[in-house]
């Protein structure tokens, strides 16, 4: 206890724990040149001198009161400095030197400077003021100096948004009066004269002392009556205003205003912290139930993705080859559908999920919470695996339909050959067994079997011309096997009994022939006009029965050439049609000259040649046959030579367009890598750069979808090949996803960037001075920096990593940091976080369990009625549903953990 004496009477007291503004620190002068508008060279205007005296000293009476004290008349009670003293002791909350008791006036002097002294420790300039004019009384001075007490123990400390006192103060008024009518806060006097702002400050904390609204502004006195007395009586806040000083003032002093108002701030103090405490929590969850929505559209989208991929794969898969050509064009049909319409829109969704996913893991990261883990199989990494399995199934799937619809356009046309051929050749061998089966030589004449001889010899000259057919129908047959043609069945039973019954009738043509030599001693010469008719007849007439043959024969090509090959080879006949002419006319001359001899000699001819059934009516019709088909032939060939040009026309089509597009798509992915390393401007400007290039990317799709109609185009008409350009469809496909997939991801790095700067407080010039001194030591523009690149890339930054011992710890300490999994590679993205952590502060789980601490009310545990009341009602049932009970040994019914629910938002690694 310290003793102090006044004239009359002495007072014990010790310090109070509840005093306001305990401590020091911060220096009074930079306040003092904002606030002191105190004018020591002139005069105080009367009223202002009354309203400080009654404020200042109810100010003075409201902390002397603790030591169980008062002054009456603060020029008077102040001149010992005894109570001066007190009062310092009392509001600081620490101890000043003893006072002296006498009673004289250099004791009185020592004890002001004492008090004097004690003052400008806590950093305060006290200008003008001395110990003198205190002992002599100058209520100036006297009012200057407890006006200083109260900057310094009041209102020093109040800060806003790092504002100045005074404008803390006023910014904490207008925030807390911004909701009521009548009321606009703009200064520290006649913003008070209607009273109406004292009693929207009470409202606001405790509504239930005020009706606010059956107040008047006409009715200032009321207004300012009833906000004294409210704040005496249920605040503890003493009067230190008079109503009728205040409104019969034009100007209100605004020292007296400013410090009973600093009262009314210290008095909602507590209501402020809880405040602040529910507005940090109502941030912290508000970014978590974002955070949680976010995850649950990914582990959405995510999982309907790979479910469509679960799905398109075994059909991609699928190669059982269909029977018929229709059924394989529509397997290729399906197939287009599927590029064209049904995994485009998978492509964008597998890029924005991968967007979605890095946007996800920046914010959480910006939030200090833990990186969000995907349910099982639903990672990036899967969803890429799965994506590539997907390709790896897609690849070659297109392939193998056209060449199944070639392998089946080729089994149709060798079908149809067979069918052809195996008809001709059935109609030829029609009555051949039964003819050589025939006994018609026994009972035959000498001239008779000389003929059927010949007749016999002619038909073994047939019998040769055909085993090039025969060869022919099973080579054809046995192509249609190995091509596992869906119809081998009948083709080989056809095949099988051709052949059988070639053989038989080899077997009888011997026999025959063995049975014709017997009695071959007894036949005459036939006659050698017939002889020679038959041997040139038979030739030719195999000869028109080929050409007939080929004129009818089908034919299948896919190229110009090809088809001209056919032309020129078409023209080669025709210019062999006159000799064959020549030869026909020869063989009816030979007909004819028997005849004339025949009629000459008055022989009676039998009737037709015995040596041949080519008779010259057959010969002239095959021959009018085989100048019929060669008109339908060239007609047969120029269609086809049409349909190649058009086809070769579709081909340059289709090249001239690829050939611009895919040189485009090539310029716009290394402009992109260009754009991605050259970043200029701020990044608001570079995200604005990039989606306007993204934009004429989009544009340019029109000219992509033509390139799609024109492949359409071509493959319609089974063009499988095109020598004009080397881009193919799929390669300008692939090329068009990479381009919008690396738009799009370039332009998410940016965003990215621009959510880390504003997260994290980085002004535009260092996040341009953390690229450019990134990009400097990126030399490969690889969008990475090995270990030495950045440790240059920090030093240039002002980082001591120099080579020794203390500096190879630090460069190893932020390498753990950036390269967590040691890739040996940094990323600018890893680069930035690490600036922004090691530049800016954010909250972390220490300061969340701080701030329900305050709305718990120091216990270690908050109810769910806490909550309620001092969270909106949305977050408060969130905490509410998380929360575990408390299970301390202070834990009361319904108590609820919220260190835990702190520490989970954050991991645990956080504390």
């Amino acid at each position: 206890m310290v003793d102090y004496h006044a004239a009359n009477q002495s007072y014990q007291y010790g310090p109070s724990s509840g005093s306001n503004g305990a401590g020091g620190g911060g220096s009074m002068g930079d306040y003092m040149a904002q606030e002191d508008d105190w004018d020591r060279d002139l005069l105080l205007d009367p009223a202002w001198e009354k309203q400080q005296r009654k404020t200042f000293t109810a100010w003075c009476n409201s902390h002397l009161r603790k030591a169980g004290t008062q002054i009456e008349n603060i020029d008077e009670d102040f001149r010992d400095g005894l109570k001066l003293m007190l009062l310092l002791e009392v509001i600081s909350g620490e101890r000043l030197p003893k006072p002296e008791r006498g009673k004289m006036r250099v004791h009185k002097i020592n004890n002001v400077n004492k008090a004097l002294d004690f003052i400008a420790s806590k950093g305060v300039k006290l200008v003008s003021i001395g110990a003198e004019e205190i002992v002599d009384g100058n209520a100036k001075m006297t009012l200057g100096m407890i006006w200083t007490i109260i900057l310094r123990f009041a209102i020093q400390d109040i800060s806003v948004e790092e504002t100045s006192a005074k404008e803390g103060l006023l910014l904490w008024c207008q925030r807390k009066t911004a909701p009521y009518k009548n009321v606009n806060v703009q200064n520290f006097h006649i913003s008070w004269k209607d009273g109406l702002a004292f009693n929207a400050l009470i409202h606001r904390h405790r509504p239930e002392l005020i009706e606010y609204d059956k107040l008047r502004k006409d009715d200032p006195v009321t207004n300012l009556n009833n906000a004294f007395e409210v704040a005496e009586k249920y605040l503890d806040i003493p009067k230190m205003l008079d109503a009728e000083d205040i409104v019969n003032t034009a100007r209100p002093d605004e020292k007296a205003i400013m410090t009973y108002v600093s009262s009314f701030y210290h008095a909602f103090s507590g209501a402020q912290k809880a405040e602040t405490a529910a507005n940090r929590i109502c941030k912290v969850l508000a970014v978590n139930q974002e955070n949680e929505h976010l995850m649950e559209d990914y582990e959405r989208l995510a999982s309907d993705l790979l479910e469509w991929i679960r799905r398109t794969i075994p059909w991609l898969e699928d190669r059982v080859p269909q029977k018929t050509i229709q059924e394989m064009q529509q397997k290729l049909e399906d197939f287009r559908d599927y590029r064209r319409v049904h995994k485009p829109p998978k492509v964008q969704e597998k890029c924005q999920l991968e967007i979605n996913f890095n946007t996800l893991q920046t914010k959480l990261r910006l939030s200090n919470r833990p990186a969000f883990m995907p349910s099982e199989g639903k990672m990036v990494s899967d969803i890429n695996s799965g994506w590539q399995h997907l390709e790896q199934a897609e690849k070659g799937y297109e392939e193998w339909l056209l060449n199944e619809i070639r392998r089946l356009e080729r089994l149709d046309h060798l079908a149809e050959k067979f069918r052809q051929k195996a008809s001709i050749h059935e109609a030829w061998t029609d009555g051949k067994e039964a003819m050589l089966k025939h006994r018609d030589y026994e009972t035959a004449t000498l001239s008779d079997i000389k003929a059927l001889i010949r007749k016999h010899e002619a038909f073994e000259s047939d019998l040769a011309a055909h085993q090039d057919r025969v060869e022919q129908i099973a080579a054809i047959a046995q192509e249609l096997n190995e091509l596992d043609y869906y119809d081998s069945h009948n083709v080989n039973t056809r095949c099988q009994k051709i052949c059988d019954q070639w053989d038989a009738l080899g077997s009888l043509t011997h026999s025959r022939r063995e049975a014709l030599e017997k009695t071959e001693k007894q036949l005459e010469t036939i006659d050698q006009l017939h002889l020679e008719y038959a041997k040139r007849a038979a030739p030719f007439n195999n000869w028109m029965e080929s050409a007939m043959e080929d004129l009818q024969d089908m034919f299948i090509v896919h190229t110009i050439e090809e088809i001209e090959g056919l032309i020129s080879a078409h023209d080669q006949f025709k210019s062999t049609l006159p000799d064959a002419d020549r030869e026909r006319e020869a063989i009816l001359a030979i007909h004819k000259e028997a005849q004339r001899i025949a009629e000459s000699n008055h022989i009676k001819l039998s009737g037709s040649n015995p040596y041949t059934t080519v008779t010259p009516q057959i010969i002239n019709s095959k021959w009018e046959k085989v100048q019929q088909l060669v008109p339908k032939r060239d007609h047969a060939l120029l269609e086809e030579q049409s349909k190649q040009q058009s086809n070769e026309h579709l081909r340059r089509q289709f090249a001239s367009q690829a050939n611009i597009v895919g040189p485009w798509i090539q310029t716009k992915m290394e402009e992109i890598g260009r754009i991605s390393i050259e970043m200029n401007g701020t990044l608001e400007d570079q995200l604005s750069h990039l989606k306007q290039y993204e934009r004429s990317i989009v544009d340019y799709k029109p000219n992509l979808d033509l390139l799609e109609q024109q492949h359409q185009l071509i493959q319609e008409a089974l063009i499988f090949d095109n020598k004009h350009t080397n881009y193919t469809m799929e390669h300008i496909r692939v090329g068009w996803e990479q381009l919008l997939t690396t738009i799009a991801r370039t332009i998410n790095e940016v965003e990215n960037q621009i959510l880390t700067r504003d997260a994290k407080g980085i002004s535009q010039e260092q996040m341009q001075e953390f690229r450019a001194s990134f990009n400097h030591f990126d030399k490969d523009h690889g969008g990475a920096l090995g270990p030495e690149e950045f440790k240059a890339c920090l030093i240039s930054l002002g980082y001591d990593v120099e080579n020794d011992r203390q500096g190879d710890a630090e460069f190893n300490r932020i390498m753990s940091v950036v390269d967590p999994n040691h890739s040996g590679l940094v990323t600018f993205q890893a680069f930035i976080d690490f600036m922004s952590r090691e530049t800016t502060d954010t909250d972390t789980a220490d300061q969340v369990i701080a701030s329900f601490k305050v709305l718990a009310g120091d216990k270690n545990f908050i109810t769910a009625e806490e909550l309620r009341r001092e969270l909106p009602p949305d977050q408060a049932e969130y905490c509410i549903a998380r929360m575990a009970p408390y299970q301390g040994p202070d834990a009361v019914p319904g108590a609820l953990d919220y260190k835990s629910f702190s520490t989970a938002l954050y991991g645990e690694s956080d504390l």
